[in-house]
Protein backbone atom coordinates (compact mmCIF):
# COMPACT_ATOMS: atom_id res chain seq x y z
CA UNK A 1 0.00 0.00 0.00
CA UNK A 2 1.00 3.62 -0.47
CA UNK A 3 0.37 6.94 1.23
CA UNK A 4 0.57 10.44 -0.22
CA UNK A 5 1.13 13.68 1.69
CA UNK A 6 -1.25 16.21 0.18
CA UNK A 7 0.79 19.38 0.76
CA UNK A 8 4.09 18.16 -0.63
CA UNK A 9 2.80 15.61 -3.12
CA UNK A 10 5.39 13.12 -1.84
CA UNK A 11 4.32 9.49 -1.58
CA UNK A 12 5.80 6.40 0.07
CA UNK A 13 5.16 2.69 0.38
CA UNK A 14 3.93 1.04 3.58
CA UNK A 15 4.84 -2.53 4.43
CA UNK A 16 2.34 -4.86 6.16
CA UNK A 17 2.33 -4.22 9.91
CA UNK A 18 4.44 -1.07 9.59
CA UNK A 19 3.24 2.17 11.15
CA UNK A 20 2.54 5.00 8.73
CA UNK A 21 5.12 7.18 10.51
CA UNK A 22 7.84 4.53 10.30
CA UNK A 23 7.14 4.09 6.60
CA UNK A 24 7.38 7.84 6.00
CA UNK A 25 10.62 8.22 7.96
CA UNK A 26 12.24 5.27 6.24
CA UNK A 27 11.34 6.92 2.93
CA UNK A 28 13.16 10.09 4.03
CA UNK A 29 10.08 12.14 4.94
CA UNK A 30 10.60 13.83 8.31
CA UNK A 31 6.93 14.21 9.22
CA UNK A 32 5.99 15.88 12.54
CA UNK A 33 6.45 13.45 15.45
CA UNK A 34 7.96 13.08 18.89
CA UNK A 35 7.38 10.14 21.27
CA UNK A 36 6.32 7.48 18.71
CA UNK A 37 4.32 5.72 21.42
CA UNK A 38 0.89 7.30 20.90
CA UNK A 39 1.05 9.54 23.97
CA UNK A 40 2.10 13.01 22.87
CA UNK A 41 -0.09 13.57 19.81
CA UNK A 42 2.68 15.29 17.82
CA UNK A 43 2.13 13.10 14.75
CA UNK A 44 -1.53 13.97 14.29
CA UNK A 45 -2.58 14.14 10.65
CA UNK A 46 -5.89 14.42 8.86
CA UNK A 47 -6.91 11.35 6.89
CA UNK A 48 -8.32 12.73 3.65
CA UNK A 49 -8.79 9.36 1.96
CA UNK A 50 -8.40 5.73 3.01
CA UNK A 51 -8.68 3.69 6.20
CA UNK A 52 -6.30 2.92 9.08
CA UNK A 53 -6.42 0.56 12.04
CA UNK A 54 -4.80 0.61 15.48
CA UNK A 55 -3.60 -2.90 16.43
CA UNK A 56 -2.80 -1.79 20.01
CA UNK A 57 -6.15 -0.06 20.54
CA UNK A 58 -7.09 3.59 20.37
CA UNK A 59 -3.99 5.68 21.24
CA UNK A 60 -4.07 7.90 24.32
CA UNK A 61 -2.83 10.90 22.36
CA UNK A 62 -5.97 11.06 20.21
CA UNK A 63 -9.34 11.99 21.66
CA UNK A 64 -12.65 10.60 20.42
CA UNK A 65 -13.58 14.07 19.14
CA UNK A 66 -10.36 14.21 17.12
CA UNK A 67 -11.00 10.75 15.68
CA UNK A 68 -14.51 11.84 14.72
CA UNK A 69 -12.94 14.87 13.03
CA UNK A 70 -10.85 12.61 10.79
CA UNK A 71 -7.54 12.84 12.66
CA UNK A 72 -5.15 9.91 13.01
CA UNK A 73 -1.89 9.30 14.90
CA UNK A 74 0.70 8.24 12.36
CA UNK A 75 2.99 6.50 14.86
CA UNK A 76 0.26 4.00 15.78
CA UNK A 77 -1.83 3.83 12.60
CA UNK A 78 -1.47 0.91 10.19
CA UNK A 79 -2.78 1.35 6.67
CA UNK A 80 -5.76 -0.77 5.71
CA UNK A 81 -5.93 0.87 2.24
CA UNK A 82 -3.98 3.44 0.24
CA UNK A 83 -3.96 6.78 2.08
CA UNK A 84 -3.96 10.51 1.41
CA UNK A 85 -2.81 12.55 4.42
CA UNK A 86 -2.71 16.18 5.43
CA UNK A 87 -0.05 17.11 7.99
CA UNK A 88 -0.26 20.27 10.05
CA UNK A 89 3.28 21.65 10.01
CA UNK A 90 4.32 23.38 6.78
CA UNK A 91 7.54 22.16 5.27
CA UNK A 92 9.19 22.18 1.88
CA UNK A 93 10.59 18.97 0.38
CA UNK A 94 14.14 20.18 1.13
CA UNK A 95 13.30 20.57 4.83
CA UNK A 96 12.06 17.02 5.28
CA UNK A 97 14.71 15.00 3.44
CA UNK A 98 16.78 12.80 5.73
CA UNK A 99 20.41 11.80 5.14
CA UNK A 100 22.13 8.55 6.03
CA UNK A 101 25.80 9.15 6.83
CA UNK A 102 28.77 7.26 8.26
CA UNK A 103 30.30 8.65 11.43
CA UNK A 104 33.08 7.80 13.86
CA UNK A 105 33.05 8.11 17.64
CA UNK A 106 35.77 10.73 18.15
CA UNK A 107 35.61 10.66 21.95
CA UNK A 108 33.44 9.71 24.91
CA UNK A 109 33.23 11.80 28.08
CA UNK A 110 31.74 10.60 31.35
CA UNK A 111 29.18 13.17 32.54
CA UNK A 112 27.57 11.19 35.37
CA UNK A 113 27.77 7.58 36.55
CA UNK A 114 25.10 6.61 34.03
CA UNK A 115 25.41 9.38 31.40
CA UNK A 116 28.12 9.99 28.80
CA UNK A 117 28.64 12.56 26.07
CA UNK A 118 29.39 10.91 22.72
CA UNK A 119 31.06 13.04 20.05
CA UNK A 120 30.55 11.89 16.46
CA UNK A 121 32.78 12.99 13.60
CA UNK A 122 31.11 13.12 10.18
CA UNK A 123 32.80 12.91 6.76
CA UNK A 124 34.67 16.15 6.00
CA UNK A 125 33.24 16.33 2.49
CA UNK A 126 29.63 15.84 3.61
CA UNK A 127 27.57 18.81 4.79
CA UNK A 128 25.17 18.09 7.64
CA UNK A 129 22.71 20.90 8.34
CA UNK A 130 20.31 20.72 11.26
CA UNK A 131 18.22 23.00 13.44
CA UNK A 132 18.68 23.42 17.21
CA UNK A 133 16.56 20.79 18.95
CA UNK A 134 16.67 18.04 16.31
CA UNK A 135 17.99 14.50 16.74
CA UNK A 136 19.65 11.66 14.83
CA UNK A 137 19.07 7.93 14.70
CA UNK A 138 22.00 5.59 15.33
CA UNK A 139 21.49 2.53 13.12
CA UNK A 140 22.10 -0.78 14.85
CA UNK A 141 22.20 -4.37 13.63
CA UNK A 142 19.21 -6.20 12.16
CA UNK A 143 17.34 -2.99 11.36
CA UNK A 144 17.29 -1.72 14.94
CA UNK A 145 17.93 1.94 15.76
CA UNK A 146 18.14 4.31 18.71
CA UNK A 147 17.46 8.04 18.67
CA UNK A 148 19.50 10.71 20.41
CA UNK A 149 19.00 14.47 20.47
CA UNK A 150 21.89 16.64 19.33
CA UNK A 151 23.27 18.71 22.22
CA UNK A 152 25.69 20.76 20.11
CA UNK A 153 24.53 23.81 18.12
CA UNK A 154 24.41 23.92 14.29
CA UNK A 155 27.26 26.47 14.04
CA UNK A 156 29.56 24.02 15.86
CA UNK A 157 28.83 20.89 13.87
CA UNK A 158 32.41 19.66 13.45
CA UNK A 159 31.46 17.08 16.06
CA UNK A 160 27.90 16.09 16.94
CA UNK A 161 27.45 15.85 20.71
CA UNK A 162 24.93 13.31 22.00
CA UNK A 163 23.94 12.67 25.63
CA UNK A 164 23.51 8.94 26.24
CA UNK A 165 22.16 7.32 29.42
CA UNK A 166 22.97 3.71 30.19
CA UNK A 167 20.17 1.26 29.39
CA UNK A 168 20.89 -2.07 31.14
CA UNK A 169 21.25 -4.73 28.48
CA UNK A 170 21.05 -2.18 25.67
CA UNK A 171 22.58 -3.23 22.37
CA UNK A 172 24.23 0.18 21.95
CA UNK A 173 24.67 1.58 25.45
CA UNK A 174 26.04 -1.65 26.96
CA UNK A 175 29.20 -1.79 24.81
CA UNK A 176 29.46 2.01 24.95
CA UNK A 177 29.66 2.13 28.75
CA UNK A 178 31.90 -0.95 28.81
CA UNK A 179 34.54 1.01 26.88
CA UNK A 180 34.33 -1.04 23.70
CA UNK A 181 33.07 1.72 21.36
CA UNK A 182 35.96 4.20 21.25
CA UNK A 183 36.71 4.96 17.59
CA UNK A 184 33.80 2.82 16.41
CA UNK A 185 32.17 3.51 13.07
CA UNK A 186 28.42 4.17 13.13
CA UNK A 187 25.78 4.90 10.53
CA UNK A 188 23.37 7.66 11.45
CA UNK A 189 20.21 9.11 9.91
CA UNK A 190 19.09 12.68 10.34
CA UNK A 191 18.37 15.34 11.06
CA UNK A 192 14.99 14.32 12.45
CA UNK A 193 12.27 15.90 14.54
CA UNK A 194 10.23 19.10 14.61
CA UNK A 195 11.20 20.20 18.10
CA UNK A 196 13.20 23.14 16.79
CA UNK A 197 14.08 26.66 17.84
CA UNK A 198 11.93 29.35 16.23
CA UNK A 199 13.90 32.39 15.15
CA UNK A 200 12.28 35.74 16.10
CA UNK A 201 10.17 37.16 13.29
CA UNK A 202 11.67 40.64 13.32
CA UNK A 203 9.92 41.98 16.40
CA UNK A 204 11.82 44.73 18.25
CA UNK A 205 11.78 42.81 21.55
CA UNK A 206 11.46 39.04 21.03
CA UNK A 207 9.21 37.23 23.48
CA UNK A 208 11.00 35.60 26.45
CA UNK A 209 11.84 31.90 26.25
CA UNK A 210 11.07 29.32 28.92
CA UNK A 211 12.85 25.98 28.60
CA UNK A 212 11.84 23.01 30.75
CA UNK A 213 13.93 19.83 30.69
CA UNK A 214 13.80 16.46 32.41
CA UNK A 215 16.90 14.25 32.67
CA UNK A 216 18.76 13.85 29.38
CA UNK A 217 15.90 15.80 27.81
CA UNK A 218 18.35 18.61 28.51
CA UNK A 219 20.28 17.72 25.33
CA UNK A 220 18.08 19.47 22.71
CA UNK A 221 17.64 22.42 25.07
CA UNK A 222 21.43 22.74 25.30
CA UNK A 223 21.57 22.95 21.51
CA UNK A 224 19.01 25.74 21.60
CA UNK A 225 20.69 27.61 24.46
CA UNK A 226 24.12 27.43 22.87
CA UNK A 227 22.73 28.53 19.51
CA UNK A 228 20.99 31.57 21.00
CA UNK A 229 23.83 32.64 23.27
CA UNK A 230 26.74 31.96 20.94
CA UNK A 231 25.35 33.60 17.81
CA UNK A 232 24.63 36.75 19.79
CA UNK A 233 20.84 36.66 19.62
CA UNK A 234 19.17 38.95 22.16
CA UNK A 235 16.74 36.56 23.89
CA UNK A 236 15.55 36.46 27.46
CA UNK A 237 15.91 32.79 28.49
CA UNK A 238 15.03 30.83 31.62
CA UNK A 239 15.89 27.13 31.92
CA UNK A 240 14.40 24.78 34.54
CA UNK A 241 16.13 21.38 34.63
CA UNK A 242 14.62 18.55 36.63
CA UNK A 243 16.52 15.41 37.66
CA UNK A 244 16.35 13.00 40.59
CA UNK A 245 19.48 13.58 42.68
CA UNK A 246 22.53 15.85 42.84
CA UNK A 247 24.67 13.37 40.93
CA UNK A 248 22.27 13.56 37.97
CA UNK A 249 23.05 17.28 37.43
CA UNK A 250 25.70 16.39 34.87
CA UNK A 251 25.68 19.81 33.15
CA UNK A 252 25.33 21.90 36.33
CA UNK A 253 28.70 23.63 35.99
CA UNK A 254 28.22 24.52 32.34
CA UNK A 255 24.75 25.90 32.98
CA UNK A 256 25.96 28.00 35.91
CA UNK A 257 28.72 29.37 33.66
CA UNK A 258 26.16 30.27 31.00
CA UNK A 259 24.24 32.05 33.71
CA UNK A 260 27.26 34.11 34.73
CA UNK A 261 28.59 34.84 31.25
CA UNK A 262 25.53 34.81 28.99
CA UNK A 263 22.64 35.84 31.22
CA UNK A 264 20.81 32.51 31.20
CA UNK A 265 18.53 32.11 34.22
CA UNK A 266 19.07 28.53 35.35
CA UNK A 267 16.97 26.71 37.98
CA UNK A 268 17.89 23.09 38.88
CA UNK A 269 15.10 21.05 40.51
CA UNK A 270 15.60 17.70 42.28
CA UNK A 271 12.78 15.23 42.82
CA UNK A 272 14.78 13.13 45.33
CA UNK A 273 17.26 15.57 46.94
CA UNK A 274 19.62 14.72 49.76
CA UNK A 275 19.25 16.38 53.15
CA UNK A 276 22.06 18.74 52.22
CA UNK A 277 20.43 20.11 49.06
CA UNK A 278 19.60 23.80 49.39
CA UNK A 279 18.00 24.32 45.97
CA UNK A 280 14.54 23.64 44.58
CA UNK A 281 12.88 20.27 45.20
CA UNK A 282 9.88 18.48 43.69
CA UNK A 283 8.69 18.07 40.12
CA UNK A 284 10.17 20.46 37.59
CA UNK A 285 6.89 21.65 36.06
CA UNK A 286 5.52 22.36 39.54
CA UNK A 287 8.57 24.50 40.30
CA UNK A 288 7.79 26.59 37.22
CA UNK A 289 4.17 27.03 38.27
CA UNK A 290 5.17 27.91 41.84
CA UNK A 291 7.31 30.78 40.59
CA UNK A 292 4.23 32.54 39.21
CA UNK A 293 5.85 33.21 35.86
CA UNK A 294 3.60 34.96 33.34
CA UNK A 295 3.54 31.91 31.10
CA UNK A 296 1.27 33.50 28.50
CA UNK A 297 4.11 35.89 27.57
CA UNK A 298 6.61 33.11 26.97
CA UNK A 299 7.60 30.86 24.12
CA UNK A 300 7.89 27.47 25.82
CA UNK A 301 10.21 24.58 24.92
CA UNK A 302 9.73 21.40 26.99
CA UNK A 303 11.76 18.23 26.58
CA UNK A 304 11.54 15.19 28.85
CA UNK A 305 9.65 12.01 29.75
CA UNK A 306 6.00 11.60 28.71
CA UNK A 307 4.58 12.26 32.20
CA UNK A 308 6.41 15.59 32.39
CA UNK A 309 5.34 16.58 28.89
CA UNK A 310 1.70 15.73 29.58
CA UNK A 311 1.78 17.80 32.79
CA UNK A 312 3.36 20.74 30.95
CA UNK A 313 0.77 20.59 28.16
CA UNK A 314 -2.12 20.41 30.60
CA UNK A 315 -0.98 22.87 33.26
CA UNK A 316 0.73 25.43 31.06
CA UNK A 317 -2.15 25.76 28.61
CA UNK A 318 -4.46 26.18 31.60
CA UNK A 319 -2.23 29.10 32.62
CA UNK A 320 -2.66 30.81 29.26
CA UNK A 321 0.07 29.42 26.99
CA UNK A 322 -1.26 29.25 23.43
CA UNK A 323 -0.64 25.84 21.80
CA UNK A 324 1.26 27.56 18.99
CA UNK A 325 3.78 28.87 21.56
CA UNK A 326 4.40 25.50 23.19
CA UNK A 327 6.93 23.15 21.61
CA UNK A 328 7.60 19.80 23.23
CA UNK A 329 9.75 16.72 22.73
CA UNK A 330 8.41 13.66 24.54
CA UNK A 331 11.13 11.08 25.14
CA UNK A 332 9.85 7.54 25.50
CA UNK A 333 11.68 4.26 25.98
CA UNK A 334 11.36 0.65 25.06
CA UNK A 335 14.01 -2.05 24.50
CA UNK A 336 15.69 -1.96 21.09
CA UNK A 337 13.32 -3.37 18.49
CA UNK A 338 12.85 -3.15 14.77
CA UNK A 339 10.76 -0.04 15.38
CA UNK A 340 12.34 3.35 15.95
CA UNK A 341 12.81 4.22 19.62
CA UNK A 342 13.54 7.48 21.41
CA UNK A 343 15.94 7.46 24.33
CA UNK A 344 14.24 8.34 27.57
CA UNK A 345 14.86 11.70 29.16
CA UNK A 346 14.53 10.31 32.65
CA UNK A 347 16.21 7.09 33.72
CA UNK A 348 16.39 4.47 31.00
CA UNK A 349 18.18 5.82 27.94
Amino acid sequence: MRARVAKSGRSFGIEPGQSVLDAALRAGLNLPHSCKSGNCGSCRARLLEGEVRYPNGSPLGLSEAERADGLVLLCQARAATDLILETFEPATPDEVLVKRLPSRIERIEQLAPDVVAVYLKLPAAERFDFQPGQYVDVLLSKGRRRSFSIASPPHDSRLLELHVRLAPGGEFTGPLFAGRMAGALLDIEGPLGHFTYREPSGEATPEPMLLVGGGTGLAPLMSIVRHVTEVGAARDMTLYWGVRTERDLYAHGNLERLGRERGLRYVPVLSEPSSGWRGRAGLVHEAVLADAIDLARHEVYASGPPAMIEAVRREFTARGVEPSRLKFDSFDYAPDTLDRQRTTADTKS
